[in-house]
């Protein structure tokens, strides 16, 4: 995926998606009641600190504890995939002493 092909988009810009009724009317869905059909869909979500390479042999001398070198900058952005797929980036938050994240903005790409 190139960078021409990443469209960012702000998370408050960001469109509903919008579906066609039997009559032709489209209908943009108001809430998450609207969306109960996908409810049940599994995802797999990663959150992408950053990466770093080392050989086998190296990774298996790591004991708990081991601080690693990643390719990011603390304070910069963190990528958010579904299913393999790059679809938002964001922020690592703490909450009631849980990680968690927050996403800043959603990646639209050109299929």
């Amino acid at each position: 995926m190139s960078d021409e092909q990443d469209h960012n988009i702000p998370l408050d810009e960001l469109e509903a998606p919008q579906r066609r009724l039997d009559d032709g009317e489209m209908h943009v869905p108001q809430s998450a009641a609207d969306l109960e059909a996908v409810f049940d869909v599994p995802v797999r979500i990663s959150a992408v600190l950053g990466h770093s390479r080392m050989h086998v042999s190296d990774l298996l001398k790591l004991a708990s504890g081991t601080v690693l070198e990643l390719d990011r900058k603390v304070g910069e952005a963190i990528d958010i995939y579904v299913n393999d797929r790059l679809v938002a980036r964001g922020e690592v938050v703490l909450v009631e002493d849980k990680l968690g994240v927050t996403m800043t903005e959603i990646i639209k790409t050109d299929r």
